[in-house]
């Protein structure tokens, strides 16, 4: 009589594909990417970072930067031999070395258009309040000064007045949008015009644009071009009345010209939403009635969180089946 053997296949767990994290990474962002992928997170071990990758990950192939970690460049490139993509969940991305990436085929991406709509709401929404003293307007009922004192100074209208756009980019070009519907002449200034908008002005340097405008908004990437590409000069060619808005990166501005500008009266007001030393902030701008700051919160909310995460798992799932990514980095 022949036995039988039976054999139980136990079906094959699919291995997710490992994902290199150098930060710290917050529990909501984690819930999100851990059913796609095996995070190796760099804080969770004793070593410095560069000893950590040179020991556990030679054989990783992406890298997920979740925040800016200095200078990623050639040094860090080189203790991950392996690496083909460096996803980046900011839209700047500055804080890599693309070059060095480029010449060794490590593919950069980063958050498209995925926080434009929020960070040209909040750039409006930082002019407004310059403008028309809306926080200190709100201090000073909160604290009883309109009882005690009168009216608060009248703000000045954002109607009308011309803006100059540093950067129209993606973010740039929609507070242009935002912005033409208040009756806001706009003008601006890029590496070269932009035929898709024609009824902008051009202009081929900033100290022109500063002179022919009362707002000047900050949107563009920072680079060695564009690093206090608002110095003293343009200050003065915007002239006492004119407001500063950024929502770029800190060090688009010389950060303590800002300052004396603003202690002088040589420029009328600010709206702040990034800083040179993070989150450090000068502390002459925390005590100027004509100065609102915002920590670094312009493109950030509930929906572009979501968003930036599943593009992100969107670019690490198209490297990984060997796909185009959807939002790399050209330059």
């Amino acid at each position: 009589m022949a036995t039988t053997t039976c054999t139980t296949n136990t079906p094959k767990i699919e291995e997710k594909p490992k994902v290199l994290v150098l930060q710290r990474i917050n529990a909501y962002f984690e819930g999100v990417l851990s059913p796609h992928f095996d995070l190796i997170k760099a804080d969770e071990s004793s070593l410095p970072i560069p000893a950590f990758l040179s020991t556990h990950c030679r054989h990783i192939r992406a890298l997920l930067v979740m925040a800016p970690i200095g200078t990623f460049g050639s040094s860090l490139l080189d203790q991950l031999p392996s690496l083909g993509l460096i996803a980046c969940t900011s839209a700047g991305v500055n804080h890599i070395d693309v070059d060095a990436c480029r010449k060794r085929s490590v593919a950069v991406t980063n958050a498209g258009e995925m926080f434009t709509p929020d960070a040209a709401d909040h750039t409006v929404g930082l002019l407004v309040d310059v403008l028309r003293r809306v926080v200190m307007a709100d201090r000073y009922v909160r604290n009883g000064s309109w009882m005690l004192i009168g009216d608060y100074p009248l703000g000045s209208k954002v109607s009308g007045k011309r803006v100059g756009i540093v950067g129209l980019g993606s973010i740039g070009s929609h507070v242009a949008k935002r912005l033409t519907a208040f009756g806001c002449p706009i003008s601006y200034f890029s590496r070269a015009p932009k035929p898709n908008y024609p009824s902008y002005t051009y202009f081929p340097n900033v100290l022109d644009l500063a002179r022919e405008s009362d707002v000047l908004i900050l949107s563009c990437a920072l680079t060695d071009e564009t690093r206090n590409i608002i110095n003293r000069d343009v200050m003065i060619a915007l002239g006492k009345d004119g407001v500063i808005i950024n929502v770029g990166r800190g060090a688009l501005i010389d950060e303590p010209e800002l300052v004396r500008c603003l202690k002088e009266g040589v420029i009328g007001g600010a709206g702040l939403d990034v800083f040179v030393n993070e989150p450090e902030v000068p502390e002459e701008l925390t005590h100027m009635e004509n100065v609102v700051l915002s920590d670094h919160r312009a493109v950030t909310t509930p929906e572009s969180f979501k968003n930036v995460l599943e593009l992100a798992i969107a670019n690490l799932d198209a490297f990984f089946s060997g796909k185009p990514v959807l939002s790399p980095v050209s330059c």
